[in-house]
C-alpha cells in the first residue's frame, strides 16, 4: 500500500501555507522563506518496511525514517520537537505530530491522476499542497 507513495514528488502548488504556519507559531522570517520554498518530497521504503520521507529544497532538507504505527521523535523543518506517528488510513499516509500540548495532522493521498495531495490541519486552518511525480532519471 505504501508503494504508491514511493518516488520523487515536485510541488506544483500550495494553498494557505502562511496561515497554517502562523497557527503553528512560526515566526515571520521563517514563514517568508517557507512561502517561497518549493521542496521536492522523496519517499522510499526498504526491504524491512522502514520508510524514509525526505523534504528537500535549496533552503533546507529534512529527513525522517520510520515504521508505520511506531511513534518516534521528530525535529520538523521549523525546528519543533514532536512525537510523530505515521499510519495508513483509508488509502492515505497519515502523519500525526504532537508537541507542547498541541497537535497537527498531515494526510497524503495519491489521486487517480497520479498527483500527491498533502492536506494539513491545525485548528481550523487547512493547508493543501499538490505534487506531481517526477520521472526517474539515471546518471
Amino acid at each position: 500500500m505504501v508503494d504508491k507513495f514511493v518516488g520523487t514528488w515536485k510541488m506544483i502548488s500550495s494553498e494557505n501555507f502562511d496561515d497554517y504556519m502562523k497557527a503553528l507559531g512560526v515566526g515571520f522570517a521563517t514563514r517568508q522563506v517557507g512561502n517561497r520554498t518549493k521542496p521536492s518530497l522523496i519517499i522510499n521504503m526498504d526491504d524491512q518496511g522502514m520508510i524514509c520521507l525526505k523534504s528537500q529544497s535549496t533552503f533546507k532538507t529534512v529527513e525522517v525514517q520510520f515504521n508505520l504505527n511506531e511513534p518516534f521523535e521528530e525535529t520538523t523543518a521549523d525546528d519543533r520537537k514532536t512525537m510523530t506517528v505515521f499510519s495508513l488510513e483509508n488509502c492515505k499516509l497519515v502523519q500525526k505530530q504532537k508537541w507542547d500540548g498541541k497537535e497537527t495532522t498531515i494526510e497524503r493521498e495519491v489521486t487517480g491522476d497520479g498527483k500527491l495531495i498533502a492536506v494539513r490541519n491545525r485548528f481550523l486552518i487547512t493547508y493543501i499542497r499538490n505534487l506531481s511525480q517526477m520521472a526517474c532519471s539515471f546518471f
